[in-house]
């Protein structure tokens, strides 16, 4: 192995090591934001623009995400993308750039005031609050049941540093999966849905991730299928997309869950 070799592993390990630690930032500063608290700028800070204009500028900075999200994450873009970068570093690079898309949108997000509900009862504010911090431990914890380090890019870094071949995830039936076919997409509709308080900025943004949410699972299924063939379909028909116990399990013992997300 040359000297310029190992200097190119190092760089891409870095790279993906900052890549997540930026990532860690922005998680963090995500709850805040939704969650209206410790944070410069929130979901809900006091409105600067007019209606209009603030709904506008928040559809353009939610439409920005979204297409960055679902663009990079589909095969031809990786695979043009893996021409112009190493291809350990490109799961790191969408990262990256997912994170880029939701700092711009913290940071020119406009609040635009006006309440669609607010809950004044005590018993009832707890509980929501508790379903809000659900919905972020469990987008959490899911990352981890299916392999946090490869979701993030660490795997394929550290991988490629140590110079070892990358191999795919195999299926698994890691806890809810068994029952829910996207329980990390359950925890983000938590985590934006549940609050005691919710404003016209907060309505708009929990019904476009919503809605974001519905329309990307159609293309992230699709790729599983053409990635896992059979497997993904018998699992696809066996278990619900997000209620647990809604549909019946039809060839069960056979279908095993898919344990990546685009």
């Amino acid at each position: 192995m040359t000297k310029d070799d190992i200097s190119k592993r190092i760089i891409v390990f870095v790279y993906g090591v900052c890549s997540y630690f930026l990532f860690v930032a922005t998680y963090l500063y995500a709850i805040g934001f939704v969650g209206n608290f410790l944070v410069p700028k929130s979901i809900d800070s006091t409105p600067e623009a007019p209606l209009s204009r603030a709904l506008l500028l928040n559809a353009v900075l939610l439409g920005i995400f979204a297409l960055q999200h679902s663009i990079m994450a589909r095969p031809g873009f990786k695979r043009i993308l893996i021409k112009l970068i190493p291809k350990a570093a490109e799961r790191s690079t969408y990262v990256l750039f997912s994170n880029l898309a939701l700092i711009l949108l913290f940071w020119q997000w406009q609040p635009m005031g006006g309440t669609v509900w607010n809950v004044e009862n005590e018993t009832l504010r707890i509980v929501l609050y508790s379903l809000f911090a659900f919905g972020w431990v469990t987008v959490l914890v899911t990352s981890f049941l299916i392999n946090h380090f490869d979701l993030f890019g660490l795997r394929q870094v550290w991988l490629y540093l140590r110079g070892e071949t990358y191999t795919q995830l195999k299926f698994g039936t890691p806890g809810p999966y068994k029952h829910i076919r996207h329980p990390l997409y359950v925890g983000w509709l938590f985590a934006f849905w549940a609050t005691p308080t919710m404003t016209a900025a907060h309505l708009f943004f929990a019904v476009a991730t919503t809605a974001y949410i519905l329309i990307a699972i159609r293309y992230e299924e699709r790729d599983l299928i053409s990635e896992h063939g059979n497997a993904y379909e018998q699992y696809r028909e066996s278990v619900p997309m997000f209620i647990p116990f809604t549909r019946k399990t039809k060839n069960r013992t056979e279908a095993k869950t898919v344990d990546t997300v685009a």
